[in-house]
């Protein structure tokens, strides 16, 4: 299966399940927020913020969440695409929302611990949210088009020219990962910023880009069909299905970037709610096709409190932001 043929089946999936549960938004009794005795969720529906297009991996991880949330709490559980810096926006109108629990976000660990270093003014603080649960967390690949004939870093380091490589966005994983690995390795190289893994991609393939840092998941079929050279993973460890790839830290270079996801609610939603959500969430981790989907994707299951993710991110942020000082790296701009 092409590339683009995955995403259409993944896009058209996760529309068919937008559309039922949009249905059985309109079609159900939504009248008030709560039951008689005001037990959470009573009949109103909630919604699932992404700060990303639909048919990528954190569109696809929160429609695969919302159909076994929405089985569990009784009520329709909508996922409604809020895309732009880097799920900046939709961080933001979550902060304005009412801490009721019924309006959520799937919020990528790359905007609490990278962002924060490439557009510290525009970063959302994680303290003005309460964390609901940790989802999974995935690793970056560094991958290239066979035709460039790149196999290895020393390989990037032997050009005699800069490599040019595509990122997913300013202040994300895919970008902090090359960065370093280039700055740690003596390559001269430029970013190109696309908007998302699909278009990172189509541009590593069409020869646009000399190499692009992308999710692992996102990658693997092309690199199974010989489409795509994987050069370094950016894991602490060979990932299981890469056992042949070396990661950046084998190759000399400390490079360990994973991207991380998390439910969070507005500031202020109740204890009680915050922990129904979380029960609920449990349960939808648990379900055999939830877990089929993690595996299918490549995902670990992080699935913590809110207590150890805000420290598993807070420490991420310490860890980057020393490492970005070290090697002089602006991930808002030029050098």
């Amino acid at each position: 299966m092409t590339f683009h043929h995955r995403m259409r089946r993944w896009a058209t999936a996760g529309a068919g399940i937008a559309l039922a549960l949009s249905l059985a938004a309109c079609g159900g009794n939504v009248g008030g927020r709560s039951d008689a005795d005001g037990k959470f969720p009573g009949k109103a529906p909630i919604t699932i913020l992404v700060g990303q297009d639909p048919g990528g991996s954190t569109d696809l991880i929160a429609r695969a969440l919302a159909d076994k949330v929405s089985d569990d709490l009784g009520v329709p559980v909508t996922v409604e695409n809020k895309p732009g810096a880097n799920g900046g926006l939709a961080a933001k109108e979550l902060a304005g929302k009412k801490a009721d629990g019924h309006t959520l976000m799937v919020y990528n660990g790359s905007l609490a611990y990278i962002t924060p270093l490439a557009t510290p003014d525009q970063a959302p603080d994680m303290a003005d949210y309460e964390i609901v649960t940790g989802i999974s967390q995935d690793d970056y690949v560094l991958v290239t088009a066979p035709k460039s004939g790149f196999k290895t870093v020393d390989d990037l380091a032997r050009a005699g020219r800069p490599i040019t490589f595509g990122t997913t966005g300013v202040g994300t994983g895919s970008q902090l990962s090359q960065e370093l690995l280039f700055r740690q390795a003596n390559i001269p190289a430029k970013a190109v910023p696309f908007k998302g893994g699909s278009p990172t991609l189509t541009a590593v393939l069409g020869g646009q880009v000399d190499v692009g840092s992308v999710q692992l998941g996102e990658a693997i079929e092309q690199v199974k069909a010989g489409k795509l050279t994987p050069i370094v993973t950016f894991a602490e460890k060979r990932p299981t299905y890469l056992p042949d790839t070396p990661t950046a830290v084998e190759a000399g270079h400390d490079v360990p970037v994973q991207q991380s996801r998390a439910i969070f609610a507005p500031k202020g939603t109740p204890k009680e709610v915050i922990d129904a959500l979380r029960a609920s969430f449990q349960k939808a981790f648990q379900a055999e096709a939830y877990q089929k989907f993690n595996a299918d994707n490549l995902l670990t299951p992080n699935e913590v409190d809110g207590e150890e993710l805000r420290k598993q991110w807070t420490a991420n942020l310490d860890k980057y932001r020393a490492v970005v000082q070290k090697y002089n790296i602006q991930l808002g701009g030029s050098k």
